[in-house]
């Protein structure tokens, strides 16, 4: 994969697009074989360096409901995706993310990224707050 496009045009034909702009695009990913579903956002980013960068991220839960200590202690122990701080519809909500630059995307891979983080957050969210926020 090379651009955002590439990327749109892969999550298109295997998810409905909630959102659809520029250079963000979000779906519901069905967790399982039950009726949970987590939200997922994909967007465009520019290193440092000018090269462009894929997120990938989902809400877990909002920040007040969460102990900071442990979202480090999580950050630390991850391989893929980490924990930051993203405001959504005007309140601030912990987010687990992961960027990948696209040379270093395929269709495989970013499958991959998509059904590791879509569980891991869904399983977080049902142990810090209990309930699902899709």
């Amino acid at each position: 994969m090379i651009s955002f496009e590439d990327v749109r045009a892969y999550v298109a034909t295997r998810h409905t697009l909630r959102d659809n702009e520029p250079f963000l695009l979000s779906f519901e990913l069905k967790i399982g074989e039950g009726e949970r579903r987590q939200g997922m956002y994909l967007a465009e980013l520019e290193a440092e360096d000018g090269s462009k960068l894929l997120r990938i991220s989902t809400p877990i839960t909002r920040t007040g409901r969460v102990n900071a200590e442990r979202c480090l202690r999580f950050n630390w122990a991850q391989r893929v995706g980490f924990l930051a701080v993203s405001e959504l519809d005007g309140h601030d909500w912990l987010h687990l993310c992961e960027n990948r630059p696209y040379h270093a995307l395929n269709d495989e891979e970013l499958a991959k990224l998509i059904t590791e983080i879509g569980p891991l957050a869904d399983r977080l969210e049902r142990m810090l707050s209990g309930h699902d926020h899709a």
